[in-house]
């Protein structure tokens, strides 16, 4: 997996200019696949140290040789687990994210809403983002579901986003 550089997905990319990143931000990715989204994120903000998550082994895998240099720094650190089941104190992240992570629209979440409520410090932010839509026929209506599980878990200010590169639902902790 080393050598040639992978694209970046362009919902990625939007994704991450999405996040509220600032020097010495705590930031967790859920569902980190291939470990596009967390290369960005290590690359761009400085002082930001980063915990990836995804239950595939493989994901796992490739986020690690991906972003070698930022595992090896201590800036990243990957694990194998489901949202539901991290274990993590209260207030550790400024910034929580997905990227494509169907469990949102395809279920009510709840617990993986409340372990990322009780993870995000108050005031940190998250953006659940898809690429177009997770359903380009029913974007609207799948958007405005996530949207309302997240307000319905104690987030604040949640907004849909619809641009051209990605869609999504961004909100306060």
């Amino acid at each position: 997996m080393t050598g040639t550089p992978r694209a970046v997905p362009e919902r990625i990319r939007w994704a991450v200019e999405h996040l509220a990143l600032r020097p010495g931000c705590r930031v967790l990715e859920v569902g980190c696949g291939s470990g596009a989204a967390a290369q960005l994120v290590c690359e761009r903000s400085g002082d930001t140290t980063m915990l990836a998550i995804d239950r595939s082994a493989t994901a796992v895998a490739r986020t690690t040789e991906r972003n070698r240099r930022h595992v090896q720094a201590g800036t990243l650190t990957v694990r194998q687990v489901a949202l539901a089941g991290l274990t993590v104190p209260a207030a550790s992240f400024d910034v929580a994210f997905s990227v494509d992570v169907n469990l949102f629209w395809t279920s009510t979440a709840t617990t993986e809403l409340s372990v990322l409520r009780r993870a995000l410090a108050p005031g940190g932010s998250l953006l659940i983002a898809y690429g177009a839509g997770p359903r380009p026929d029913r974007q609207a209506e799948l958007l405005e579901r996530v949207r309302a599980a997240v307000e319905a878990h104690g987030f604040a200010a949640p907004v849909v986003l619809r641009e051209e590169r990605g869609s999504g639902i961004r909100a306060r902790a």
